[in-house]
């Protein structure tokens, strides 16, 4: 489910066609118990493949209040092309407080290019745009 490098401190997850509360929240148990993770590792969650998002508001808050295993502050890096996906980034960026060390990228490519870098200043992101997105 996820692969976790100590080397770069770095945690990679791709979640797969539908996403639930229960799929984000047995990753954070796994990630959690897990004796090579450390809270301030980085992240980058692969979105692209949900097409379905079965997370309730309130779940939603839960799992960003409750279960996030990741430290505020640690860098966090979401890969989502269609609105969708966008949104489920976004929400948990709201939820989290937190525009300068989560970001929203199109791309792995762009996200491990931000992941490497340590530049912890906000930086124009562009936005995507439905011309961009997989509808």
């Amino acid at each position: 489910m996820y692969t976790l490098s100590r080397k770069k401190r770095l945690v990679s997850v791709r979640f797969g066609r539908q996403l639930s509360f229960h799929d984000v929240q047995t990753y954070a148990r796994n990630l959690t118990a897990d004796p090579a993770f450390e809270p301030g590792f980085s992240e980058i969650a692969d979105l692209t493949e949900v097409e379905e998002l079965t997370l309730s508001p309130a779940e939603t808050m839960k799992l960003a209040d409750l279960a996030d295993p990741f430290r505020p502050g640690a860098k966090r890096a979401f890969v989502a092309r269609t609105d969708l996906q966008v949104r489920a980034a976004r929400m948990h960026q709201l939820l989290r407080t937190d525009e300068v060390n989560i970001r929203i990228f199109a791309s792995s490519e762009e996200a491990e290019e931000w992941i490497g870098t340590d530049s912890r200043r906000p930086a124009l992101v562009p936005v995507l745009t439905r011309s961009k997105m997989k509808a």
